[in-house]
């Protein structure tokens, strides 16, 4: 495999989004978030060998730098770390906004005939392809990402994203029951085909591996356990699956595992719920789950688009990151029933259901889930996920004036947070300017 080319040296000049603090370190209702954004309105971005080497006033470093460095002049731009997109499946891309069903119906109409086309390498490459042209042009620069149960579909995914020089997070879908014929494989051939994945290409470049059952019911013991033990065996790897999205899911799971005392009990039964571990939706978590996961140091991806649309129920966010014992939370768009890779607008609806639900979400603790915070939860602190030396440079640059409305919206803006608002309910991928992948302007 050839690396990828180097980029050379860049200076970036906009408006710098950084944070001081967790907007959530004291509760949800403290004034801890309207303090928490650090805004550099002039600022400054040295990128070096695919990484961030000073960050500052432009007035102040430009002239200590050589005068020749190439610069991409973002003023009147917010550049701020790229989204983390911590629930996606890629082969649901062109099954995305189809009708009218619950999630156990909807897999069944749409998802998974269309899964089983993924089989055909040549298939599995054109959309992994097109899904990544489409998640950089939103500003995501990181996902963890569901493929489906054949390899050729790993394979694909992966060698896109490392000719893209992505940092990603993917795996194969492990199902050895209740699925088509044509999109199950066993407790064994799961074990050993994740096993030569996991080989070739986890810590390959940027690229890292999660064990990947798609959830409980599609998965025997037996295999759930092997999963297990695959994460035993190699330090670093990641583990994604579905957790409590619906009530009827939840019913189906107590139904095929008698002896467990609930929905998460089965993956920790079977050695699932760790660090690094990431469960997807999680919307009907009861308070014994969330201590189980913040002592368990796993996360939560909290996918509200998709929730809304198959009437999944509303996540209770300010209940899982209570300041007593938080979860570890993060966004994910999940595409198919999500409506829209942008991380902007799943920004947009989670604000609306934690209002739903009696809450406000502050527009820097929606935009810390999107960026640092998600960070934090998938374990990649102090590697990407914000601004400062030493991170990795993978940016959005956002264009808070890009439609006519959101112009005149925010040309009434009063703060920081109010422009930053204002992006949360009106952006889109139209207010993505640039995006950047290890320095290299990749949209």
């Amino acid at each position: 495999m050839t690396p990828p080319t180097r980029a050379l040296p860049r200076i970036l000049r906009g408006s710098l989004l950084r944070f001081r603090h967790d907007p959530f370190a004291h509760g949800p209702f403290s004034g801890a978030a309207e303090e928490a954004l650090d805004i550099e309105p002039d600022g400054l971005l040295l990128i070096e060998n695919g990484k961030i080497a000073q960050i500052g006033p432009y007035g102040v470093l430009r002239p200590t730098l050589p005068p020749d460095l190439p610069e991409d002049d973002h003023s009147g731009c917010l550049i701020g770390p790229g989204f983390i997109d911590a629930h996606v499946h890629y082969p649901q891309l062109r099954a995305v906004a189809s009708y009218g069903e619950q999630l156990l119906t909807w897999l069944t109409r749409y998802i998974f005939p269309e899964e089983t086309r993924f089989s055909d390498p040549a298939y599995a490459a054109e959309v992994a392809r097109i899904f990544l042209d489409q998640l950089l042009s939103t500003g995501t620069t990181t996902a963890a990402v569901y493929c489906t149960v054949h390899p050729e579909s790993v394979e694909a995914f992966f060698a896109e994203s490392a000719r893209r020089n992505t940092r990603m997070i993917a795996g194969k879908v492990l199902m050895d029951r209740n699925a088509p014929d044509a999109l199950c494989d066993t407790a064994q051939t799961g074990y050993d085909q994740s096993r030569l994945l996991i080989d070739r290409w986890h810590g390959t470049g940027r690229q890292l591996y999660a064990v990947t059952p798609r959830f409980a019911p599609t998965s025997t013991p037996e295999q759930l356990r092997l999963a297990g033990i695959l994460l035993d065996e190699t330090p670093g790897l990641y583990m994604q699956t579905h957790l409590l999205e619906t009530q009827t899911e939840e019913a189906w799971v107590r139904r095929l595992f008698p002896d467990r005392s609930g929905y998460l009990d089965v993956y920790a039964h079977a050695g699932l719920v760790r660090p690094r571990a990431i469960f997807g939706h999680g919307v009907h978590l009861s308070g014994h789950d969330r201590h189980h996961c913040h002592d368990a140091r796993c996360a939560i991806a909290h996918c509200p688009r998709s929730n809304l649309f198959l009437g999944s129920g509303n996540f209770d966010l300010f209940a899982a990151l209570d300041p007593g014992r938080p979860v570890r939370v993060a966004l994910g768009s999940d595409v198919g029933a999500g409506d829209s890779l942008s991380i902007l607008r799943v920004m947009n609806e989670a604000y609306k259901v934690a209002h739903a639900r009696g809450n406000r979400l502050h527009p820097a603790q929606s935009y810390w889930l999107a960026t640092t915070g998600a960070a934090c939860a998938l374990e990649l602190s102090g590697v990407i996920g914000e601004l400062a030396p030493g991170i990795e440079a993978d940016l959005c640059v956002l264009d808070p004036a890009a439609t006519p409305l959101s112009a005149e919206r925010v040309s009434r803006a009063e703060s920081w947070n109010d422009v930053l608002f204002a992006l949360t309910m009106l952006g889109d991928d139209r207010h993505v300017r640039a995006t950047y992948v290890a320095g290299t302007r990749a949209a």
